[in-house]
């Protein structure tokens, strides 16, 4: 670990920046508005410099990274545009970007393992209570990534219909990594799609398909569960890697539905599905490990981390509004992996968490545990119309 990560402690500060202009132009001022935060963070990262980088400078890396940035061009052409525009606002190498979308496609398509044995990922909770209706998340990382992420509010229009899914008008805001672009993280949209992310680990990932960066990114354009759901299936191409999505629509018809998705890599060009939705009365709970898909997981700490975390949370009991959601985010109860991960000790950092009020229509965030903390501020859910 670098020095400088652990001489800079964890910072109460969620910067924010509200932007409108194409996807470039966008993409261009969060760069250029976050240019010292994202030059630090590409220095500072661990599996980019240790791991993605060399394999990139290699053949056979450099074929996975071809296909992929063909395959993600062909589909999403606007987000490669919003991506460049980072990469120039803040200048710094468009190919060190691209690389951290990849994630671990690169050394699971290259060398057949994953390079980070960590007990990485998040924690979200959906609660479906009368006069509660709650998604909430902690966001959960490497320590390297601490004070390096920021809100982007956006507001894109465009002169004519963007990428495979003829997308004209986006408006949203998200908690990004520095780099990154907006979506795989937490966040809404403007016809009232929230949602949040929890990365999954399969043991087989495709090189030539969507990495999940850019399918949480399009996410943040639907306007209806088909939409979300066309969306995470990606016909005709497929996600290279997985993840579990857990959303809710403000503007639906009937009573309030949370929904979690779980996405795995492609099979005959479509991401593979399970949905899982929890009525009135009903709650869910996510980690980072596949609960119904049967799909080949790489194992090690990411698995155990979630499996603990999960034990913990359901052994506090059922949450039913705010004080529970708080009492089960914030534990740190577990010597190994606890639910919030501050501790010197602790190999991942909670970085923030965040609550939806899909009644009050507010998202509350936090940069430390909210159990000791006051959120660092209340945003209203802005939705069009």
């Amino acid at each position: 670990m670098s020095p400088s990560v652990k001489i800079l402690k964890r910072r109460q500060c969620i910067p924010v920046i509200y932007t409108r202009g194409t996807h470039y132009d966008v993409g261009f001022d969060v760069g250029r508005t976050f240019a010292a935060l994202i030059r630090e963070f590409l220095t500072l990262s661990e599996a980019l410099n240790s791991t993605y980088i060399p394999l990139y400078q290699t053949r056979e890396g450099r074929q996975v990274y071809e296909e992929t940035l063909e395959s993600v061009r062909a589909s999403f052409p606007q987000y490669i545009r919003e991506l460049e525009g980072t990469a120039d606002g803040a200048q710094v190498e468009f190919y060190k970007l691209f690389l951290l979308h990849m994630d671990e496609i690169m050394p699971m398509a290259v060398n057949k393992q994953n390079s980070i044995d960590q007990p990485t990922g998040c924690s979200s909770i959906c609660v479906n209570q009368p006069g509660n209706e709650f998604i909430a998340h902690t966001e959960d990382t490497m320590p390297e990534c601490l004070n390096f992420f920021y809100l982007v509010s956006a507001h894109i229009v465009c002169d004519e219909p963007q990428g495979k899914h003829k997308v004209k008008e986006e408006r949203f805001t998200s908690l990004c990594y520095a780099g990154h672009l907006p979506g795989y993280t937490m966040g809404y949209n403007h016809h009232g799609l929230i949602f949040t992310i929890n990365t999954l680990s399969a043991s087989t990932l495709h090189s030539g398909k969507t990495p999940r960066h850019f399918i949480s990114r399009a996410l943040l354009s639907a306007e209806n569960f088909a939409q979300a759901q066309q969306i995470i299936k990606d016909t005709g191409v497929g996600a290279g890697d997985g993840c579990s999505i857990n959303m809710t629509f403000l503007c639906q018809d009937g009573p309030r539905l949370f929904h979690n998705i779980e996405m795995a890599p492609a099979k005959n060009n479509e991401s593979q599905i399970n949905i899982r939705s929890a009525q009135n009365g009903e709650h869910l709970i996510h980690c980072n490990r596949y609960l119904r898909l049967q799909v080949p997981e790489v194992g090690g700490l990411i698995v155990d981390s979630s499996t603990e975390r999960m034990r913990v949370m359901q052994s506090l009991g059922e949450p039913k509004n705010r004080d529970d959601i708080i009492k089960l985010l914030g534990d740190q109860s577990s010597k190994v992996h606890p639910v919030f991960r501050s501790r010197t000790e602790d190999p991942i950092k909670t970085i923030a968490m965040g609550i939806f009020d899909c009644i009050a229509r507010t998202w509350t965030l936090y940069s430390d545990n909210p159990k000791h903390n006051e959120p660092l501020f209340v945003l209203p859910l802005v939705i069009k119309n």
